[in-house]
């Protein structure tokens, strides 16, 4: 592990296991490829362990999602479709791997979870979030498709036409709104905490398999199907002269 990722194992308040995966990357966890390739390497860690029980935590903020920047730059360069390449696949792969994983995965929400980011809460089994915590996708700001599962994975979880209005009209959800979509079960000031005692409640067995069952292989297909489409989607729009246009805007009204 380079820094940008620890992970290791814990005890839950019950003294059950668990292996805890903590985002440390600078620029608010930004997801470009070697943060996101420490996320996978975590989730080997997490397999070799045998632990049945996880946490994906960070620091004041979750993951801004993507790094419009490198992508900026990318495209400035004519390399945005190969450094896109390097990115969403990856991401796509982590959230896959995230409800195909025989763990009860739990993620622990402050600040920000915006973009791409967001993939990991919606693939998590459950999540608390800290009263600042929110999730927005920003796609159509950037003039990029969305990925991480928007479309792939959302919608399975929230309805097709909520999905589609939060990405059309670029929402922020706070916290107790997430909640009421169910996409969070608790907010709470220590959600690192409150995540472990969610975790420490539910029964392993019992989770793995409601798990096994609501992700069988018809839905995983269609996910992945649906994740493929994602990556296509995005290729095809990040080297437009319109997105270069978003993206040059987006970073002059945040820089």
């Amino acid at each position: 592990m380079s820094g940008l990722v620890t992970c290791g194992t814990a005890d839950l308040p019950n003294g059950e296991s668990c292996f805890r995966i903590a985002m440390t990357a600078p620029r608010a966890n930004a997801l470009e490829p070697g943060l996101l390739a420490e996320l996978h390497r975590g989730f080997d860690a997490l397999e070799r362990s045998g632990v049945q029980k996880a946490l994906i935590t960070s620091g004041r903020n979750f993951s801004t999602g993507g790094d419009v920047g490198q992508f900026f730059e990318a495209a400035q360069q004519g390399r945005a479709e190969k450094y896109a390449d390097q990115v969403v696949p990856v991401l796509q792969d982590l959230v896959m791997r995230m409800i195909e994983a025989p763990v009860v995965i739990a993620s622990a929400v402050r600040g920000a979870a915006t973009g791409g980011s967001a993939g990991i809460v919606f693939a998590s089994d459950m999540a608390a979030a800290a009263p600042d915590g929110f999730v927005q996708p920003y796609y159509g700001v950037m003039g990029f498709a969305p990925d991480g599962g928007w479309t792939a994975l959302l919608p399975e979880l929230i309805g097709a036409g909520p999905a589609q209005s939060w990405l059309m009209a670029n929402h922020r959800h706070e916290a107790a709104e997430l909640q009421q979509l169910g996409l969070v079960q608790a907010v709470d000031a220590d959600p690192e905490a409150r995540a472990a005692a969610l975790l420490a409640d539910v029964d392993g067995g019992a989770a793995l398999a409601a798990k096994s069952v609501i992700w069988n292989g018809a839905r995983l297909t269609a996910v992945r199907a649906g994740l493929d489409a994602e990556t296509a989607a995005f290729r095809e729009l990040i080297g437009r002269q319109e997105t270069l246009s978003r993206m040059a805007g987006f970073l002059q009204s945040t820089g």
